[in-house]
């Protein structure tokens, strides 16, 4: 009977495997589903998956899509970290705190929030065919644990923040009407990642609750391909390929493998001969076989130039069965040579920006290819050719994409183990981070885009030991892509055994000096043999845009521009809000283009990671971006003008300084940043030099020459006599590689070589003394240069960079200014050339120098030149204005203007400017002030001054803080 039995089993076997006919059966489980939120977690022992649960939902989808979960309340309790606890105490918030006016501004705000269990549950009809087939349930993105029952059976236990959750039925389903239930937990346990890691946090995506991919049932062949892994080869022409066979059944299996490419998205074609081989796996096994796949003369390789893709067939077959599976890869090669990147041995550097999750009207990540093919045009668009996933791994699409676009990905470990987790100490954490890099690799490893790995972002605990070993285990694991240890800045120990290194310390401006384009970071990146790749660059603030609020139309609400907004309003300046953000996004784009060049220009740098392209939304809301956190423009700097500076080439000039007076010459350095598919051959490099009205000055070329790629690579030098320049003006350098769309440009102000003067017609005084109200009194005109002596605002610091990141995180660290707004129409910069915003030729004003806090000033006041407040305060601030005082006129000045300033050409030229605008007919202020309001801004502090009430802060983050220390 035993025999009889064993014989059946096998012929039922062999039928399901001969009906097989090599295409999987798919039931989509998309659509309705039934719900019902576990909030005391008692639905396991309650049985709540052998019942029908009480509420509906939609799938795919999160909780907070469909207004499932609670209200937003002082007392939510958030994912993510909070370090300025100002906000639920500064008295001018108190309305943004009540009941049904609630403004968070640390982040964006959801619909709904829950962070616990929920229950998912539904019917599935399993078709009488499927008996004797492999039955997998696979959920794609889901947040973070689930626990899946059939019927009154539990299943299992998943947990992976970066790969589907794929659960075997078979044993557990039959034909007809079955019960999936699943349970999803969103909190936080014994796996702790860090609650500010971008694969859970508020700051970013949120912490939602929910299954947003692809669902669904699908039966295969009890001896299926569960695996294929391909490792290009390209110096012999061919790829080797691992193919994992399965045998669930207990037969032996002997079957034949095939493996052949194709090309699919390239305008050249190319087809691979087909390879096959006999197999034969043991009963209830699992094997690898691996088969070399040659490629002919006509192999195309994958790059960010041309991302030529391949679809490798593998097909399975035995005496009447077939299955089959489609693979996407690309013929490349990434690796190092002493501190390059090389991408099929050619040097490329990496130009790259951070995503950190950002996806505003969801609040979870795109799972389709056309989301994230739109994202990465816009991100190549920008000149970049490289994107960091901070602290989380994006889906599938994402690498779809990236291999369409050509993009270098480095996705990371979905952990920031800091802020209580740390590596190395043998918490659950150690182990996750090899786990989920495990699955990343075996889910997304043939993508030619996934070319580097990180474990994650800034850790704490024992890690150099525990990073040293994970780097070593990669290394010797798969060498489709380079290692590192984690992300980090500047004061992080150094990983010695990444084979590179993403980290801060080179990096930044140095504009405590006059700005220039000669220096570089050559002496910061010596000590390293591996490329240096800068961590986090950038980081420059702009003004929020409140236009942006009408776009939060899902799952967010910018509840945090919103208070922003209305608080420039109670400040009296709601009319300017858009100036502002043009104001500052100039300057803002000012810094990134100083700082990029600077990398540029230093032989042997790697590459860099901007934070970033697009703004960040949490942390106090970083609006660090060109573009807004949907990926669109702001609306004050396009793709065309950021690649100029960003692009595969890039002109570059070393400049000795932007100011001159016209009894200099101009003199440059022509210098090239190349990384490109091939050198630029016979490339001709010309440069011109134009005024404002447009008009050609100086012009010249160098000789025809091929240049490699590489950094700061040298051209020739040019020199232009300033003397022909008689009046103040702002003049452009512009340099081409012609016959080519590689530009780039820098302005540079040419002043008339003389002393500042002190008019007979203006009384000039450091103190609002005795004489200057008479002057006053009598319909005289003052000057005061109240440089040093402020005292409503002296808490207000501005440098010429403007805030970092933003005040909030830091607490209020300074700079606290966003560049400043000039009213350049008016006809008191006549001879000071100047547009509406901080230029270069305003360092040497506006760096260090006091700011007037003039809160008590009339609403309408509007000074010459206004310092831009951080928008967690929006003080109204001057550097310089103008106002009628009894019958008298009056000019006020905390920039250090005068005749006794020496060695600040700049400062020279716009009191002589200024001068003249007041010796002329059109000085004529619109305000009338009384001396009392102005002697105030030199007598009394603000009245509204920043508390901090947090004791903690982000000084945390740093690896030798006390919160971090190893015990």
């Amino acid at each position: 009977m035993k025999k009889l039995n064993y014989v059946c089993l096998l012929l039922a076997i062999l039928f399901s495997l001969s009906s097989f006919k090599g295409k999987d059966e798919v039931i989509n489980l998309d659509g309705n589903w039934h719900f019902e939120i576990d909030r005391n977690d008692e639905g396991i022992t309650g049985k709540w998956y052998n019942r029908n649960l009480s509420d509906n939902i939609k799938l795919p989808g999160s909780m907070a899509e469909f207004l499932k979960g609670d209200e937003i309340t002082l007392k939510t309790k958030w994912t993510g970290s909070i370090y300025d606890s100002s906000f639920y105490f500064r008295p001018s918030l108190k309305k943004y705190r009540q009941p049904g006016n609630i403004h968070i501004p640390f982040w964006l705000t959801p619909a709904k929030h829950y962070v616990g269990a929920a229950w998912y549950q539904k019917e599935v009809d399993i078709p009488a065919k499927w008996k004797g087939k492999r039955i997998i349930l696979h959920l794609e993105r889901t947040h973070i644990e689930t626990r899946v029952w059939v019927n009154d059976k539990e299943v299992g236990l998943q947990n992976s923040l970066v790969a589907p959750h794929v659960y075997d039925l078979t044993s557990y389903l039959t034909e007809g009407k079955q019960r999936i239930s699943i349970r999803i937990d969103n909190s936080i346990k014994e796996i702790n990642v860090g609650p500010d890691s971008h694969s859970i946090t508020d700051h970013t995506q949120g912490n939602w609750n929910g299954i947003i991919g692809k669902i669904a049932l699908e039966a295969i062949a009890p001896v299926y391909i569960d695996d294929v892994q391909i490792y290009p080869d390209l110096k012999n022409r061919k790829a080797r390929v691992k193919i994992t066979i399965n045998n669930t059944t207990p037969a032996i299996f002997s079957g034949r493998i095939a493996i052949s490419a194709k090309s699919f998205n390239s305008s050249k074609s190319d087809k691979t001969k087909e390879i096959e081989s006999k197999i034969v796996v043991a009963a209830s096994d699992t094997k690898t076989f691996e088969l070399d796949l040659p490629f002919g003369k006509g192999m195309l390789t994958w790059d960010e130039f041309d991302p030529a893709l391949y679809h490798l067939d593998v097909n399975l077959e035995a005496k009447g069965i077939k299955a089959n599976k489609k693979v996407q890869f690309g013929m490349r090669e990434f690796k190092i040579n002493g501190n390059q990147f090389l991408i099929n041995g050619n040097p490329v550097f990496l130009r790259g920006t951070v995503h950190n999750c950002e996806f505003p009207l969801t609040g979870y990540p795109a799972t389709t290819v056309d989301a994230w093919e739109k994202i990465f045009q816009k991100i190549k668009s920008y000149g970049l050719n490289h994107v960091r996933f901070h602290s989380w791994c994006p889906p599938e699409a994402a690498f779809i994409a990236a291999d369409k676009v050509g993009l270098y990905m480095q996705p990371e470990g979905p952990s920031w183990p800091n802020h209580g987790p740390k590596i190395g100490l043998g918490q659950p954490v150690d182990k996750y981070l090899y786990d989920e890099t495990i699955r990343m690799a075996k889910e997304y490893g043939n993508y030619a885009s996934f070319t580097m790995l990180s474990a994650g972002n800034e850790p704490a605990g024992n890690q150099v030991k525990y990073l040293n070993a994970f780097v070593d285990f990669w290394k010797a694991k798969d060498n489709r892509r380079v290692y590192t240890g984690m992300s980090v800045g500047g004061s992080w120990p150094v990983v010695p055994n990444a084979e590179y290194q993403s980290r801060g310390g080179v990096r930044g401006l140095e504009w405590k000096k006059m700005p220039e384009t000669e220096s570089d970071f050559s002496a910061g990146i010596a000590p390293f043999k591996v490329p240096f790749v800068a961590h986090e660059i950038g980081q420059y603030c702009v003004f929020p845009n409140f236009e942006e609020i009408q776009k939060y139309k899902g799952v967010y609400r910018a509840k945090n521009f919103e208070m922003f907004r209305q608080d420039l309003a109670d400040h009296n300046m709601a009319d300017q809000s858009k100036d502002f953000l043009n104001a500052s996004g100039k300057l803002q784009v000012l810094c990134y283009k100083g700082e990029i060049e600077k990398m540029l220009r230093t032989p042997g740098y790697a590459g860099f990671q901007a934070l970033g392209l697009q703004d960040f939304p949490g942390q106090g809301t970083a609006l660090v971006g060109v573009l807004d956190a949907f990926f669109q423009e702001k609306g004050y700097v396009t793709a065309k003008e950021y690649s100029r500076f960003t692009n595969a080439t890039v002109p570059l000039a070393k400049i000795p300084k932007f100011v001159y007076n016209n009894g200099e010459t101009f003199k440059a350095e022509i210098v090239l940043f190349h990384s490109g598919k091939t050198p630029l051959q016979n490339a001709v490099i010309s440069w011109t030099i134009k005024n404002e009205k447009g008009a050609t000055v100086s012009s010249g070329k160098f000789d025809p020459k091929t240049y490699e790629n590489g950094n700061g690579i040298i051209v020739g030098n040019l020199s232009f006599a300033l003397n022909d320049v008689k009046v103040a003006s702002k003049l452009n350098l512009e340099v081409k590689v012609n016959n080519t769309a590689f530009a780039n440009d820098w302005n540079f102000w040419v002043y008339p070589n003389r002393n500042p003067e002190i008019s007979s017609s203006i009384y000039y005084t450091a103190v609002l003394d005795d004489k200057a109200k008479e002057v006053l009194n009598k319909g005289g005109k003052v000057f005061l240069n109240a440089a040093g002596k402020v005292v409503k605002g002296k808490e207000v610091e501005m440098h010429f960079l403007p805030v970092f990141w933003n005040t909030s995180w830091f607490k209020m660290r300074p700079p606290h200014v966003t560049g400043m707004l000039i009213q350049d129409k008016s006809p008191a910069f006549a001879d000071f050339p100047t547009s509406f915003h901080s230029d270069l030729q305003w360092w040497d004003i506006q760096n260090r120098a006091q700011v007037m806090n003039l809160e008590d000033f009339p609403a309408d006041f509007r000074p010459l030149i206004q310092p831009i407040d951080t928008w967690f305060m929006n003080r109204r601030l001057a550097l310089v204005f103008e106002a009628q005082v009894g019958k008298g006129k009056i000019i006020v000045s905390s920039a250090n203007l005068g005749p006794d300033v020496q060695d600040k050409p700049a400062s020279r030229e716009l009191f002589f400017s200024l001068q003249n605008y007041m010796n002329s007919d059109q000085f004529n202020p619109k305000n009338q002030l009384t001396l009392d309001v102005i002697q105030d801004i030199f007598v009394s502090p603000s009245k509204e001054q920043f508390q901090t009430y947090t004791k903690d802060s982000p000084d945390e983050l740093k690896p030798n803080s006390n919160q971090n220390k190893v015990k």
